[in-house]
Parts: structure tokens; C-alpha cells; sequence
């Protein structure tokens, strides 16, 4: 092995140690939302309850969780907001 490979290899083990600490922070927003997508769907389909996802809706959801996924459809039951 020549010094350039091992320094590739060195800068490739950083990245990928990198990238998995990105996705273990990303973990708990990605957790939220998709439950909180989760709970939208079922209220639009097994409910029939319409909901227009604008990209506040999706950001409420999606930071909220499944707190933020009843907001929104509280919301939108009583036309306060995001009515399709």
C-alpha cells in the first residue's frame, strides 16, 4: 500500500464515521415523521377526514410527531386551518 491509499482510505473511514453519527442525530426526526405522516394518511383514508398537507402542514407534522399530526387535523376538522 502506498501513502496515498492509506490517506484515502483514512479520509473514507472519517466519512463513513461521519455519516453514521448524521444519521443517529437524524434518527429521532425521522421517527417523527413518519409516525406523524402515518397518522395523516390513516385520517385521510380510513377517516375521511381531508387534510391539505402545505408544506407548513408536512413541517407541523413533521417536527411534532404525532402530537403535531392531531394539531393539524384538529385544525383542519374545525376549519381553522389547513382545509383542503
Amino acid at each position: 500500500m502506498t501513502g496515498l491509499e492509506l490517506l484515502m482510505l483514512l479520509l473514507v473511514l472519517v466519512l463513513v464515521l461521519g455519516a453514521a453519527q448524521l444519521v443517529q442525530a437524524a434518527r429521532p426526526f425521522i421517527v417523527n415523521a413518519v409516525v406523524g405522516l402515518l397518522v395523516v394518511y390513516l385520517a385521510q383514508v380510513v377517516f375521511g377526514i381531508g387534510v391539505a398537507l402545505t408544506p407548513i402542514a408536512l413541517a407541523i407534522v413533521a417536527i411534532g410527531g404525532f402530537p403535531g399530526s392531531l394539531l393539524v387535523i384538529l385544525l383542519s376538522v374545525f376549519d381553522v386551518a389547513f382545509v383542503p
